[in-house]
């Protein structure tokens, strides 16, 4: 719980609220160049590393140690890694925000990262199962290590980033050429791949899928990080294009647009989450796609600038608020969501923010027509009241609902809803 409000903090007020005043700023100009480059990637990280990282470590402190039969949680580890966690994410917001003594800021704020995620990373891999003679990792788990070691491949470059405008800048900005690449491996090496590894353990049972298509899935996950490979030196067109191929080859393997065999597991949530969990994936199609797109025809930053937005905001954030109500309950000892109808607000907020930012951003930004630059505000604000309500949610869940409300056995972590959907 703490992990995940310090995660909710960090995405309504540094990240998202940051985030809608740069675009009111842009707008307002219609010029991107008219806000600071270190505001944007403030921004960035506050979403990434303060929110959506704090949920990852957050979940994985506690479902780990569950699903391998462990009775051993390891507080300590865990409120060290929030702490540093914590702190290195705050120091970089501030560092690159008021560009105060940010040569020695910056460099703490990615050693405490690293080391937070290291922290993390060894505690988890002491939990073994206690019948270890017939351990086997199941498919998910083999995507999830992918993304941790794309994680931890991000970290290192934040560090090497860091240390290189320290001693080498002039300005708290990563240089365009290095944040480009950067944001490649953070989006396609690490954000994606957690979002399949956990869809790959849950949708089928959520949905009511069929199963899993395992070899599909690991095919998805090779030719992503060919294309993340390719992007990192620099061949971008090849690497757009095996991000749409991975994309569509992640969604075969699980499913997602295939009828559902069994009834939808909604009780508890909104009867409307299936519906945007395909969504959701529905984004990350116009994400790779936009981005090879932008290849081609983009001259101003819109379409680079939509496919990263339909990727983060389209794909990741619905994502996170479809599942996350699903399960941040669960995990909260057994309680159940405080609102349904709250939840389908901030979806539906989110969603049409996202439709409105994502088409909008590439005709304003290449210059089709005016008219859009005034859009763009509206869209801001959409997804920051959904992205508000959903904290709202979250944290009326935890106040307000109390725990073990729902006594019910639990599998993997997960309440079994007996006798109903």
């Amino acid at each position: 719980m703490a992990f995940v409000t310090t995660g909710l903090l960090f995405m309504v007020f540094p990240g998202t609220f940051l985030g809608v005043w740069n675009l009111l700023q842009i707008s307002g100009k219609e010029s991107v160049a008219s806000i600071s480059p270190a505001w944007l990637q403030a921004h960035g990280h506050a979403q990434v590393f303060g929110w959506v990282g704090s949920f990852i470590l957050g979940i994985g402190f506690y479902s780990i140690p569950k699903l391998r039969g462990s009775k051993n949680i390891g507080m300590w580890a865990a409120w060290l890694c929030w702490v540093m966690w914590t702190v290195g994410a705050a120091l970089r917001w501030s560092a690159n925000v008021y560009s105060w003594e940010w040569r020695i800021l910056l460099p703490v704020s990615a050693l405490l990262e690293l080391a937070a995620f290291l922290i993390f990373a060894r505690s988890v891999s002491q939990h073994r199962p206690e019948d270890s003679g017939k351990e086997k990792m199941e498919p998910w788990v083999w995507v999830v290590v992918s993304a941790s070691i794309g994680l931890l491949l991000v970290l290192l470059s934040n560090v090497v980033g860091c240390f290189y405008l320290a001693f080498r800048a002039t300005t708290p900005t990563l240089p365009h050429a290095w944040d480009q690449r950067y944001l490649a491996l953070m989006a396609w090496g690490f954000l994606v791949p957690f979002v399949w590894g956990f869809s790959a353990k849950w949708m089928s049972v959520f949905l009511g899928l069929k199963p899993l298509r395992q070899w599909v899935l690991f095919g998805a996950v090779l030719v992503n990080l060919l294309g993340v490979t390719l992007a990192v030196v620099g061949a971008i067109l090849p690497a757009s294009g095996l991000f749409l191929l991975g994309a569509t080859l992640a969604i075969a393997a699980l499913r997602i647009f295939e009828p559902s065999v069994k009834e939808a597991k909604t009780r508890g949530v909104h009867s409307s989450f299936p519906f945007f969990v395909r969504m959701a994936y529905g984004w990350l199609l116009v994400a790779g796609a936009l981005g090879l797109a932008a290849v081609r025809w983009d001259n101003s930053g819109g379409i680079w600038g939509a496919s990263r937005h339909a990727l983060t905001v389209g794909f990741i954030s619905v994502m996170i608020l479809s599942v996350g109500q699903r399960i941040l309950p669960a995990f909260a000892g057994m309680r159940l969501l405080w609102s349904t109808k709250l939840m389908f607000g901030g979806l539906a907020l989110v969603t049409l923010g996202c439709t409105l930012r994502v088409s909008c951003e590439v005709i304003a930004y290449q210059g089709y027509a005016n008219w859009a630059w005034s859009v763009l505000p509206v869209s801001a604000l959409c997804e920051l009241a959904g992205l508000t309500i959903y904290a709202i949610n979250i944290l009326g869940t935890f106040m307000l609902v109390p725990s073990h409300a729902c006594k019910q056995p639990l599998v993997v972590g997960l309440p079994v809803e007996i006798g109903s959907n």
